[in-house]
């Protein structure tokens, strides 16, 4: 499963809003290969469905993830910050064993 929080719930649906996208857009959340962890996060609306992605949803919200991503993201939780330490969306990943200092990138 992977969840968000009422924040990023919140910037999301502001975010749609904003860019003139419709709720038919999921969030889709993928890893790729790069970073100074050696992986990256992608984060991107979508409105396609693709066969093998498996869709979760939470709080009204449906997200999107590819079969090879969801090993990494298994457990994880999409937050929003907008304090003064930072801005944006925030991986709660529990199979990182390591994040970089700006928190884009992990290994496991």
């Amino acid at each position: 499963m992977i969840s968000v929080t009422e924040k990023a719930k919140d910037r999301i649906v502001s975010l749609r809003r904003e860019e003139s996208r419709g709720d038919h857009e999921n969030i889709r959340v993928s890893v790729k290969g790069g970073g100074c962890s050696g992986l990256m996060y992608d984060l991107g609306f979508d409105a396609e469905i693709k066969p093998a992605d498996q869709v979760f949803e939470d709080k009204g919200i449906k997200i999107l993830v590819d079969k090879k991503s969801l090993l990494y993201l298994l457990g994880t939780t999409l937050d929003f910050s907008d304090g003064l330490n930072g801005k944006g969306f925030q991986f709660i990943n529990p199979n990182a064993s390591r994040t970089c200092g700006c928190g884009e990138s992990f290994s496991v």
